[in-house]
């Protein structure tokens, strides 16, 4: 009698599900086919974790690949990575790249290398670990996160972004912190959302801040500002951006402070002043070379230079981001970090501006081709993001992360431990960086500052490889300086088009 009561409920269910189905107006396959159309949207609603899970290759999955979350997942554990019987990649594939080892390898350098940030207009140099975290807000990542973050950062001895949303108060766990300021100047804004010289001064002077850094733009949207919902604007959030509770805030896509090379070049310096003299630059993704060049030309009129620059490629994602934006705005890493290094060479000005790069830096090879293509060191953000616990879920910015990294739910935060996750992300930096070291050794090299363009082979087509130093123009330390005439026809053009007073289209 009850399992009847049941079936007929059931049987009422379906026929009131039904009977919506055909009289709704919203979805046409539940019009034509009430009841079974539900199947299609449940399939698509798990379509990602069937994709990531079933059906992709151990080498083919976007935005990370199984292989590179596994490594990083291991590194942060601290449990064997290595694999059996050869790669999985065909490396006969066009555009397939590797490493050219030595004859005779080297032993791996017993003191972990680091790289001094500071030209000659700073007074309180830092010295910046191979690999630091790269920025996350507080608000896109949660309290937990950040706290987990920064107490691997000072377990480590390697730097932690804040990313553009404030220093809070999970920041403060000893990791050296790099400051990063946004258009929407968060932490140090006046009344009317402008940069407050004051506010900046008093927090910029803390022990912990280690450098300070303007963000001009973000790989996963160059041009982009960003809306924080007033909904999210929490007492504790709106305590840190220094914005009011509740409300909507918005960072704007341009800068107050500056609308052209010279001023910007002349703000990194006012900020230099405010900070006391510690290390100050600015990141962007690379858009127009025109424009490298005119703040490169701006760096010259004024002697005048940023103590670093953070390139982001277009592949970097921590940020929602409109799908267009993601796919096809933004110069790649490497492109970018390539024209941002020739254009600093070919003013002579590389001595004394260090480059960071970011934009998924996941491995030791990772590290050791973004310093090979001209960068210092580097910042990792997803990666850092998986070694506390993320699992390419992507729901960052739905709230409903579940395990916890980004989201503000505290019922999901939870699940996040924060001394778990602070050994894991010690161990994934130091094990990624002594991977790095392990490869520049087999390559018979003593340290990263020997890595050159011509150890970075890609294959070009089915019979034919060419090394980074024959497949891109490489300047000489003040080649542009000299005159053009010996230099590349590109190269030549944006010189000449490139403004210190104006950004061009």
């Amino acid at each position: 009698m009850v399992l009847l009561v049941v079936l007929l409920g059931i049987v009422v269910l379906l026929i009131a599900v039904g009977i919506h189905d055909v009289v709704q107006k919203k979805h046409s396959i539940l019009r034509n086919y009430p009841v079974i159309g539900h199947l299609r949207f449940l399939l698509e609603k798990i379509r990602p974790e069937l994709q990531q899970y079933f059906i992709e290759r151990n080498y083919d999955g976007r935005p990370y690949d199984r292989d590179t979350r596994s490594t990083i997942y291991a590194r942060a554990k601290g449990t064997n990575e290595e694999q059996p019987f050869g790669t999985e990649r065909d490396v006969n594939e066009i555009g397939y790249e590797y490493l050219v080892h030595s004859t005779v390898p080297r032993p791996v350098a017993r003191e972990i290398p680091r790289v001094r940030i500071g030209g000659p207009d700073c007074t309180s140099p830092y010295e910046m670990a191979l690999l630091n975290v790269s920025a996350m807000s507080f608000g896109a990542i949660s309290a937990n996160a950040i706290e987990a973050l920064n107490r691997g950062a000072a377990r480590g001895g390697f730097a932690h972004d804040t990313g553009e949303g404030g220093i809070s108060e999970y920041h403060r766990n000893g990791g050296d912190l790099v400051w990063e300021i946004g258009s929407g100047y968060f932490g140090t804004r006046d009344a009317d959302g402008g940069f407050d010289p004051e506010q900046f001064r008093d927090k910029a002077a803390d022990d912990q801040v280690k450098l300070v850094s303007l963000k001009l733009s973000q790989g996963a949207k160059p041009g982009l500002g960003g809306v924080l919902p007033g909904a999210k604007v929490t007492p504790e959030i709106a305590a840190v951006r220094g914005v009011p509770v509740g409300k909507k805030v918005v960072s704007p896509p341009y800068h107050q402070v500056f609308s052209t090379p010279r001023e910007l070049v002349l703000f990194i310096a006012r900020m230099r002043e405010l900070a006391g003299g510690k290390p100050t630059g600015f990141k962007l993704c690379v858009g127009s070379r025109t424009d490298v060049l005119a703040i490169c030309k701006a760096m010259v009129a004024e002697g005048i230079t940023p103590d670093f620059i953070v390139v982001d490629g277009a592949e970097g994602g921590t940020g929602a981001a409109p799908q267009e934006y993601e796919d096809h705005v933004g110069t790649p890493l490497t492109e970018g970090l390539m024209t941002v290094h020739n254009a600093l060479t070919g003013v002579g000005l590389r001595d004394r501006v260090k480059i960071g790069a970011s934009g998924k830096v996941a491995t030791g090879v990772d590290v050791v081709k973004r310093i090979l293509q001209g960068a210092d060191y580097t910042n990792a953000a997803r990666a850092m993001m998986m070694a506390t616990g993320c699992i390419q879920a992507q729901t960052c910015h739905t709230n409903t992360c579940p395990v916890g990294v980004a989201t503000q739910d505290p019922r999901r935060m939870r699940a996040l431990d924060v001394a778990d996750k602070t050994s894991r992300v010690a161990n994934y930096q130091r094990e990624t960086v002594a991977s790095a070291m392990q490869v520049i050794a087999s390559m018979g090299l003593d340290g990263p500052d020997q890595l050159e363009p011509r150890m970075l082979l890609r294959r070009i087509d089915h019979t034919r490889t060419e090394s980074y130093a024959e497949l891109f123009d490489h300047l000489a330390p003040g080649q542009l300086l000299g005159g053009i005439h010996d230099v590349s026809k590109a190269w030549a053009r944006d010189w000449v088009q490139a403004d210190p007073d104006v950004f061009r289209p």
